[in-house]
């Protein structure tokens, strides 16, 4: 069974626009408490026990935040590692959180989401028992592929590719940076290089573990939001209202 799991929350939220200015988009209340919450919430909700929050933008406001957040059993724990003191401000990306968590995650396999993403208790459920020495990553099919990073599978589930924000169609299936890694990813992460964004990227490091086969794609369906614009905040709240969710 999985315990770890990483959140990448160091971002600097520029879409949220004003709403980011003062704090990061991962601590935007929705309803009447912080995006994150939820997220910690539905966490723990799946059966992990330990949290391993990756932030930068803002750290001070988020450790103060996070006071308020009651751990849901006696075991669950949430340790914060700050990105920006290990590799400074001007190192970022994706990939950044990796580069800061290999002494906490050791030898064990783990999950690593996106600290700006909604994904339901069921679907962060499905990688928490995977057990052999396969990466893998949730695709979910989404009418506008185009907006992300598109996944292209070979017959057997293995990822071949992710291509970002494809010009052409290509599929529709997408990255919604849900991934389960074993400790190999750590070896990987140190291989990559910029991204033409000039950053450092996840799917880089990903893509150099599926060209040697070693990344499978496991399809989720639930509901799962990319919490980046202000208009995210009507959908989410719409979204928890109708599930009668606090």
């Amino acid at each position: 069974m999985i315990k770890k799991v990483v959140i990448a929350a160091a971002g600097r939220s520029t879409r949220m626009l004003q709403l980011a200015l003062n704090k990061s988009k991962h601590l935007i209340n929705i309803k009447k408490k912080p995006f994150i919450f939820y997220l910690l919430d539905n966490i723990f909700k799946a059966g992990y026990k330990e949290i391993i929050l990756v932030i930068g933008y803002k750290a001070e406001k988020f450790k103060e935040i996070l006071r308020n957040y009651r751990l849901p059993a006696k075991g669950c724990k949430i340790q914060f590692v700050n990105q920006f003191e290990i590799l400074g401000e001007e190192k970022y990306g994706t990939a950044c959180p990796l580069m800061c968590v290999e002494d906490i995650v050791g030898k064990e396999n783990f999950l690593m989401v996106a600290g700006g993403d909604f994904y339901l208790p069921e679907t962060l459920k499905k990688f928490r028992t995977l057990d052999d020495k396969y990466n893998y990553l949730a695709g979910y099919y989404h009418k506008q592929p185009q907006k992300y990073g598109v996944l292209s599978l070979d017959k057997k589930g293995f990822l071949k590719k992710i291509v970002e924000k494809p010009q052409k169609p290509i599929g529709n299936i997408i990255n919604i940076s849900l991934y389960r890694f074993t400790p190999e990813i750590f070896d990987k992460v140190k291989k990559i290089k910029k991204s033409k964004r000039g950053e450092y990227e996840v799917t880089d490091v990903v893509s150099l573990l599926a060209k040697e086969k070693k990344v499978k794609v496991i399809m989720v369906s639930n509901y799962w939001l990319d919490f980046g614009n202000p208009t995210d905040i009507i959908k989410l709240s719409k979204f928890l209202k109708d599930n009668n969710q606090k």
